[in-house]
């Protein structure tokens, strides 16, 4: 027992150094000469989730729990996140918030995520119930501000909501971070009453908090690194040929540029009988950052067996998430990116490809509050150079796999859904089914910024939506036109 001190400390050091595998041995140790140290249960849980055990995870948190944690609400708000954003577990993340709330009904976090989920699953009016509640205990928590305006309809420019949010954004109280987000929600609101330009100052303004409060470190956006990427990827396909003995297991890639369509898409897909939605999935990324370091110069010496490895290794996690699935849809935008990657792990796999206007899909991810690390999102110059390496990478993929990458363009889909969802799952290998013209039906989660777009019947209003905004897109207009044929 007197080694126990040294053996915590030794686990909680090993997990500073990143050493997490060694650090969760050194926590079993610590709990079988003490199993009654609820806090290291909590600490091994945490650790479990950061590596991705998630069951294990949550045995851990349980056991905190039988142990008598102090806050056990805080423990059953972590479990819900397991099981809402990694094992698309929706109903068992609900009961944990709601056993969270039955210990302290005022447990705002709780309450933030159970109104996310409500979103999430198209309850409008129950998160919205939800988002008041909390502006009513804390009227001054400007992320529940944010995210309930952004639900509420305006009736004109001088709205009691757009007031509210200036009022908010003006406040010495609110940060850097707060403002970014309330920024966002009022050019939504803006926006939707026709008041454009002020719309866009909003918006620019929002990047610029956000921005501002990524701290002094952030370096932003890099057009010649991401060039250079770019080049890299280019010339190790070109260079590597090994591909893995993955047969027809692949799951539906879907993928393309942040805000261009992918989400629909996915949701058309979901709607088949055979198909099931599986969303965002952090596998492809994860092998990047991963297993395949450093990435791309490490595809030039993948072998056969490796390849088959890894492809091994990604089967058996889609697996674990959807164990009843037919087949699944892997819907994350920059697996573009990866798209040589993908066909060396699965030589057969099918990639739709979402496509938009250029000029309607720039100034849709300027108007969307993204993670720091899509940092070209901060500047529509930015996005202006992103998405010419794009377009760039994408003709490169497009010579190479011509055959099993299907080109979805977002205005041809809602001009005529009939004809392009024909040809969505023709390519796919699927039978026509009218389920598939009424996506809005389907009643799974959604986690992305279309969650109440897709709940809609097919709409043109987005089609053509960077007219309003013409007279602040004129710097990138050069950068949006396409390149001239050699």
């Amino acid at each position: 027992m007197n080694e126990l001190p040294s053996i915590l400390h030794q686990a909680a050091l090993l997990e500073q150094a990143g050493r997490l595998a060694e650090a969760e041995v050194a926590y079993r140790d610590a709990l079988s000469r003490c199993p009654e140290l609820a806090d290291t249960w909590y600490n091994l849980a945490r650790l479990q989730r950061r590596i991705g055990r998630f069951d294990a995870a949550l045995m851990s948190y349980q056991q905190a729990l039988e142990r008598g944690i102090d806050q056990p609400e805080e423990v059953h708000l972590n479990r819900a996140v397991i099981y809402s954003d990694f094992l698309r577990q929706e109903q068992a993340a609900e009961r944990e918030l709601r056993t969270a709330l039955a210990i302290n009904p005022e447990y705002v976090p709780a309450m933030l995520n159970l109104a996310n989920l409500k979103e999430d699953l198209g309850e409008r009016t129950a998160a919205i119930a939800l988002y008041d509640r909390i502006l009513t205990l804390q009227p001054a928590y400007y992320e529940a501000l944010a995210r309930r305006a952004r639900l509420h309809v305006p009736a004109d420019r001088n709205d009691p909501m757009i007031v509210k949010l200036q009022s908010a954004i003006a406040a010495n109280d609110s940060s850097a971070a707060d403002k970014a987000s309330l920024g966002f929600a009022l050019g939504k609101l803006l926006d939707e009453c026709g008041a454009y330009d002020d719309a866009f100052l909003a918006y620019r303004a929002a990047n610029s908090n956000s921005r501002r409060s990524a701290g002094p470190t952030f370096q932003g956006y890099d057009p010649v690194r991401h060039t250079r990427l770019v080049d890299e990827l280019i010339s190790t396909s070109l260079a590597a040929s090994t591909t893995s003995a993955a047969s027809d297991q692949a799951p539906i890639f879907i993928c393309g540029m942040f805000r261009s369509g992918s989400t629909l898409a996915e949701r058309i897909l979901a709607s088949h009988s055979r198909v099931t939605a599986g969303g965002e999935l952090p596998f492809i990324p994860t092998l990047v950052r991963n297993e395949l370091r450093p990435f791309p110069a490490s595809m030039l010496d993948l072998t056969q067996s490796r390849l088959d490895m890894l492809a091994h290794s990604y089967l058996t996690a889609l697996r674990q998430l959807f164990p009843h699935a037919d087949l699944v849809t892997d819907k994350r935008p920059d697996n573009f990116l990866y798209i040589g990657l993908i066909k060396r792990l699965f030589p057969h796999a099918r990639i739709v490809h979402t496509t938009r206007n250029p000029q309607d899909n720039c100034l849709s991810i300027f108007f969307l509050h993204l993670d720091h690390s899509m940092s070209y999102a901060l500047d529509l110059a930015d996005i202006a150079h992103y998405y010419s390496q794009y377009r760039r990478l994408m003709a490169h993929w497009q010579s190479l796999y011509r055959a099993d990458i299907l080109d979805l363009d977002y205005d041809m889909l809602v001009r005529e859904p009939r004809e392009q969802i024909a040809r969505l799952l023709d390519f796919c290998g699927l039978e026509w089914q009218d389920s598939c013209l009424e996506f809005q039906r389907t009643t799974s989660a959604v986690k992305t910024e279309s969650v109440w777009q897709v709940r809609e019947s097919l709409y043109q209003r987005s089609s053509g939506r960077w007219r309003n905004y013409a007279a602040h897109l004129k710097a990138i207009e050069d950068a949006l036109l396409p390149a001239p044929n050699p």
